[in-house]
């Protein structure tokens, strides 16, 4: 009915978990064995195939997204392959490891560093969805702008800094309605929301910056084209705990047009910032959160940069960047052959 009647896009399915295991969130005692006696709720199982094999395939292009809180495998493998068939995994451990990295204070964002890549070492195994949804923002959660440390224009730029390691990152993308614009009330059903804000400055650059991510996102093949593989993701530095700053590469498949992201998670100015190169060549700023629509300075930058041979990042060519406080700078970029 919602895919075929109403024209939905997809759906997403609560609590998969508490179906696919018959002693879900049951004591010894409470629950049945299947027949191989194990705690597989084999009917379920069955369902699911059954479902997302009909629904996908009289439907192309509809999508089915399990909210899958456990390591079951194979949720989004094909039913031929014994997987549930489901188009994507809701990515509930990104979620909760991004959220507590940008609740922290910068001054202790160091000491959880390894919160911002964890996800990139089970990547592979599902297709997943990267999720900042409705249940993120109700309840006394706050909204996103709210969640950010600081005060005034610094939860702003907290903002902008993490909705881009957001986009960058591998998996498709979900952000809950009015957080685009830095909604400061929690969402209520009871409510449209808060239009209004657009006509503060603050909330106004926030939107367009996050236009301006759509767009590339949009523009360049290499933020979607391999999600789930390595082949499309690299890190230039994970590991630059010290000062909160992560770089990394998301590749296209023809080895063209891809890009090289560098994200401050500080409102520590880095003017001496020298970021590892892949390849030797000319990178292109194509996006830059100093700009002045974004509130940013809006300090004149040349837009390309050329590498030299100087060792960084375990790479033999580099290039010098002066990286802002709470700075993002993405760089397009094609590989030699």
């Amino acid at each position: 009915m919602w895919i075929e009647i109403y024209h939905v896009d997809g759906l997403r399915v609560d609590a998969v978990a508490s179906m696919l295991y018959l002693d879900y969130g049951k004591n010894d005692g409470q629950w049945v064995a299947n027949k191989y006696g194990d705690n597989k709720n084999l009917e379920a199982i069955e369902f699911f195939k059954h479902i997302n094999t009909s629904l996908t395939g009289r439907n192309p292009g509809a999508i089915m997204i399990a909210e899958e809180s456990t390591a079951w495998p194979n949720v989004t493998g094909k039913a031929e392959e014994d997987g549930l068939n489901f188009n994507f995994k809701w990515n509930m451990g990104w979620m909760h490891d991004f959220l507590d990295y940008m609740k922290q204070d910068p001054y202790f964002r160091k000491g959880c560093h390894n919160k911002m890549t964890f996800a990139m070492s089970y990547n592979g195994a599902e297709k997943y969805i990267l999720v900042l949804s409705h249940d993120e923002v109700v309840h006394l959660k706050c909204s996103m702008v709210n969640k950010m440390p600081g005060l005034g224009k610094d939860k702003f730029r907290n903002l902008m800094v993490g909705y881009t390691f957001f986009m960058g990152h591998p998996g498709k993308k979900l952000l809950f309605m009015g957080q685009d614009f830095a909604q400061l009330r929690e969402w209520s059903e009871e409510r449209e929301l808060d239009w209004f804000l657009m006509a503060e400055e603050n909330h106004k650059q926030l939107n367009d910056y996050f236009k301006e991510l759509l767009h590339i996102y949009r523009k360049y093949p290499s933020m979607y084209e391999l999600d789930h593989s390595w082949d499309g993701f690299e890190w230039i530095n994970a590991n630059d705990a010290s000062r909160s700053i992560f770089s990394f590469v998301r590749k296209s498949k023809n080895g063209k047009r891809n890009l090289l992201f560098v994200c401050n998670f500080t409102p520590v100015e880095r003017m001496d910032y020298r970021v590892g190169a892949p390849t030797k060549g000319t990178y292109k700023l194509v996006l830059n959160s100093d700009d002045s629509r974004f509130g940013g300075t809006g300090k004149k930058r040349p837009v390309s940069y050329k590498t030299v041979k100087a060792e960084c990042d375990n790479r033999d060519y580099s290039f010098a960047y002066p990286l802002p406080a709470y700075g993002v700078a993405v760089f397009e970029f094609n590989y030699k052959v």
